[in-house]
């Protein structure tokens, strides 16, 4: 894969060119921006993937839910469905995309799920049938005909956009300019440890404009893994060898985690929103206990009979009490 990237990058130039006049024609509102009446949150990212959109995603239904009518909208990404989706009981990874169909297995009881390719036409459904007072855009960062009242981008601590280029040959999927229309930036899956310096020497890197605010957030994982029937602490594994199975696009943290609890597994690594086969399956099926992440679960747990499928959660944590009170304050000023 990297030898084709190193092959392509005389084709960097020309991604470079038609997202940069994408982006300057929507700055000069020759492409038009819709807004709504409405406060719009949009988490996304300049990377291709792995930044930790998912588990922001939920932060902010956490810090929201309780106080605002929510609803989350994605686009749906590897569904077999088109157009817009709400999701209900009916609902599966299949219809509206494994992330979404996890935000709904976790909140369906506080938070309004669904999918359009189209984002203007999914929140002015959403508006009519729901009357969210809040909505959440889930990887909508470059989706410009939406202009969101408040841009949260993610950028990863060992891989900031900073240093990459954009596709095919790097992972940006725009310029490293579109990072101006963020109003928070939040480095994601710092070490525990990061230091003060660290920070300062991030912040330095990344150049922020005088409107943007830096967070930095790491990664919690629960001491328990989680199945249909049952829940085992993270410890008792040991006394297991375990099949762990990904299909995330950067695994290695989860992958660094599981060993330094000192645990004895096998690992089967399969490409983002990985589409298992019926061979696949089959092969897992003969597997004695599989250990998998959150995204992967809500879509193997339906076509696996094998009980001992369980998933380790994961949470994203911010220790700067600042961030939460921008995105209330955001919603606050908006409401009044």
């Amino acid at each position: 894969m990297k030898l084709v990237r190193t092959i392509l990058f005389p084709f960097v130039p020309i991604y470079y060119l038609v997202t940069w006049l994408r982006n300057k024609l929507y700055d000069l509102e020759v492409f038009k921006s819709k807004s709504y009446k409405l406060p719009i949150i949009c988490v996304g990212n300049l990377s291709a993937g792995g930044t930790g959109k998912t588990p922001m995603t939920e932060y902010l239904i956490r810090l929201l839910k309780d106080k605002n009518k929510i609803a989350v909208l994605s686009r749906g990404y590897g569904r077999n469905t088109n157009g817009f989706v709400i999701a209900n009981f009916n609902t599966t990874a299949e219809i509206i995309g494994d992330e979404p169909f996890q935000f709904y297995s976790k909140f369906s009881k506080d938070v309004t799920i669904a999918v359009s390719e189209n984002r203007q036409e999914g929140i002015e459904k959403l508006r009519d049938l729901k009357s969210p007072e809040v909505i959440i855009l889930d990887d909508a960062y470059q989706h410009r005909k939406v202009k969101a009242g408040f841009n949260i981008l993610l950028t990863t601590h060992d891989d900031l956009y900073i240093e990459d280029i954009v596709l095919p040959t790097g992972n940006l999927r725009e310029p490293r300019a579109g990072a101006k229309r963020a109003d928070v930036i939040v480095v994601t899956k710092c070490p525990n440890n990061l230091s003060s310096n660290d920070k300062r020497l991030i912040e330095k890197q990344l150049q922020l404009h005088k409107n943007q605010e830096l967070y930095f957030s790491t990664i919690k994982y629960s001491n328990e893994i989680i199945s249909k029937t049952e829940t085992i602490s993270l410890q008792g594994l040991k006394e297991k060898k375990f099949t762990l199975v990904t299909g995330i696009a950067k695994a290695d943290l989860f992958l660094e985690y599981l060993k330094s609890q000192n645990l004895d597994f096998e690992h089967l690594n399969f490409k983002d929103h990985h589409n298992f086969s019926e061979k696949e399956i089959e092969e897992l099926e003969t597997k004695q206990f599989i250990v998998t992440t959150e995204k992967d679960y809500v879509r193997l747990e339906s076509k696996l009979e094998n009980s001992n499928l369980f998933y380790l959660p994961i949470e994203s944590e911010i220790d700067d009490k600042e961030f939460n009170n921008s995105i209330i304050q955001f919603i606050t000023n908006f409401k009044r």
